[in-house]
């Protein structure tokens, strides 16, 4: 449920930023920030339901899951397809956010 949180987490907050992208970078309307706001605050929402014993460690965590989300985001909604290197540091975090969600620790 973790993983799943997270995801959604990584989805609110990269849509809520590039909303603010499209309208500073993109010149886009200045409503694409309403959704933009409401989406980060889904974002603050989502991440706060998940179960971990410290708030700090669950955006640790949560950081590995966004690089990875970054680069879904980059592919599906911008067109860019990530490079080998961008796979691989993408693994990499998954891998990293992974360790610091199931390790083992003591009471």
């Amino acid at each position: 449920m973790t993983y799943i949180l997270y995801g959604a987490a990584a989805l609110a907050e990269i849509a809520g930023c590039f909303s603010f992208w499209a309208w500073w970078r993109l010149e886009k309307s200045p409503l694409w920030l309403l959704p933009g706001l409401a989406s980060l605050a889904l974002f603050g929402f989502l991440l706060a339901l998940v179960d971990a014993n410290a708030a700090g460690r669950a955006y640790a965590a949560y950081g590995g899951i966004y690089i990875a989300a970054s680069l879904g985001w980059l592919w599906l909604a911008e067109g860019v397809r990530p490079d080998r290197w961008d796979f691989a540091g993408a693994a990499l975090c998954i891998v990293g956010a992974s360790v610091i969600l199931l390790a083992p620790r003591g009471a």
